[in-house]
């Protein structure tokens, strides 16, 4: 019983360690972004892997949601006669909710585990020290244009989400079941304002910050892993840990964010 105890006690206060130096790195790094010089081309090649190379998934997955959404509504709604309230629906669901959240997951998936195998594999081969011994900042060589490039294009990744999402349930609504262009269109007028969009903005910049911060931030500290740092083993250990980590806060995230501004 006791060594039970002991064992979750001393889980806890690694678990403890190991937010207090993702805190302090994600310090560190919000501190040279706002310092010269600026690297505009590091940021620029990012722009064009975590934005550029995302969108054709992100805009497959969200115009199958949108299908999806507009496919599964209009049964719904047609029992109780209120089908030219599905654009209304379709866009509220994607604004706020589906187009930041699914984003979020699929860069997750793409992007932020490259990032964290890259950043990891440079840590456990020393690179990341040769960079410190060549009085070259990591954070700012590294990092920061890594941070850069994720805040500016996960929300416009979203954005698209949201265009492509809204189109999808336009074709399964006016194309596929007849449904009125015009009161699929008039009916969002009346339900999206700014209060929708500022709400997907804001999950949108919080989503990607967590994305890049846990990304970059577990292959940083692969060094202070516990069970056993370097080597393949260890890379693919702590980009598992940040998928599922980015994740569950994304998710955490969002219930947060629908909480206080619903």
């Amino acid at each position: 019983m006791i060594g039970s105890i002991q064992r979750i006690g001393e889980r806890t206060i690694d678990n403890l360690e190991h937010v207090g130096h993702l805190t302090i790195f994600l310090l560190q790094v919000l501190r040279r972004m706002v310092s010269p010089p600026f690297r505009y081309s590091s940021v620029l090649q990012q722009l064009h892997f975590i934005g550029a190379k995302s969108t054709f998934v992100i805009v497959l997955a969200s115009l199958t949601v949108g299908l999806v959404l507009g496919l599964r509504l209009y049964f719904e709604f047609e029992q109780f006669g209120v089908t030219d309230r599905l654009g209304s629906v379709v866009a509220l669901s994607m604004i706020t909710e589906m187009g930041p959240v699914f984003t979020a997951l699929l860069v997750i998936g793409r992007a932020g585990s490259a990032m964290c195998a890259e950043v990891g594999i440079m840590r456990s081969d020393e690179q990341l020290d040769a960079l410190e011994c060549m009085a070259i900042d990591p954070y700012k060589f590294l990092m920061v244009p890594k941070f850069w490039a994720t805040l500016i294009s996960v929300p416009i990744l979203v954005a698209i989400a949201d265009m492509v999402g809204i189109f999808g349930g336009y074709i399964a609504s006016v194309v596929m079941f007849d449904v009125p262009s015009g009161a699929y269109i008039q009916s969002m007028n009346g339900s999206i304002g700014w209060h929708e969009l500022n709400m997907g903005l804001i999950k949108s910049i919080v989503f990607a910050l967590i994305i890049v911060w846990v990304s970059t931030g577990k292959g940083f500290l692969l060094h202070l892993d516990k069970q056993g740092a370097f080597g393949a083993e260890g890379v693919s250990r702590v980009t598992t840990q940040a998928v599922v980590m980015a994740s569950v806060m994304v998710l955490f995230a969002d219930y947060l964010i629908s909480a206080f501004m619903v």
